[in-house]
């Protein structure tokens, strides 16, 4: 994958990203047992990758329109502190992130799949859309992964990230020793 240097730019500046879950961070699917339970499917690369990107400084979110308690769950299994559930109008969210984290637009990326992420997409320095995402995504994003939502293109992104910030190498370093 060739990316521009205008994209490294960008990615080296942020300070924060933001991931939609269901069609990202899952695949989109909703399952439901006999019961009525609700289950999700995670990807661990896509887990691990968000680790990464907590322990090189980089902060991690959610926004969700849904609510549900294994993204609770996973939330916490991941160390992202910053999660927001049941938002119909994500901008409220973001605008309540970004105050409280101090950060200025451009300092954000975010990881969307479906219109409901556009608003909060079109006022940030780096939209990301996963290859499956709607066609108004994709045309609003920056840059579209290789990988699909839920399958590992959560952690295509937090490896180019690392490696705009110059910080993958040295990651990987303790794994290859």
């Amino acid at each position: 994958m060739q990316l521009s240097n205008k994209f490294h730019l960008k990615a080296k500046n942020i300070k924060l990203i933001i991931f939609d879950v269901d069609g990202v961070l899952t695949d989109g699917g909703l399952y439901f047992s006999d019961k009525g339970i609700e289950l999700k499917r995670f990807n661990s690369l896509d887990g691990l990758g968000i680790k990464l990107l907590n322990q090189n400084g980089i902060e991690t979110a959610i926004i969700s329109a849904r609510s549900s308690k294994n993204v609770m769950y996973r939330m916490k299994n991941l160390n992202i502190k910053h999660f927001y559930q049941g938002q119909d109008n994500k901008i409220v969210a973001f605008n309540n992130l970004i105050k409280k984290l101090s950060l200025k637009t451009e300092q954000v990326a975010y990881i969307g799949d479906d219109i409901i992420d556009l608003p909060v997409m079109r006022k940030i320095g780096l939209p990301i859309a996963v290859s499956n995402a709607h066609e108004l995504i994709k045309k609003n994003a920056y840059f579209v992964t290789e990988k699909i939502g839920g399958h590992g293109a959560v952690r295509e992104v937090c490896d180019l990230l690392l490696k705009s910030q110059n910080t993958y190498n040295k990651t990987m370093e303790k794994y290859l020793t």
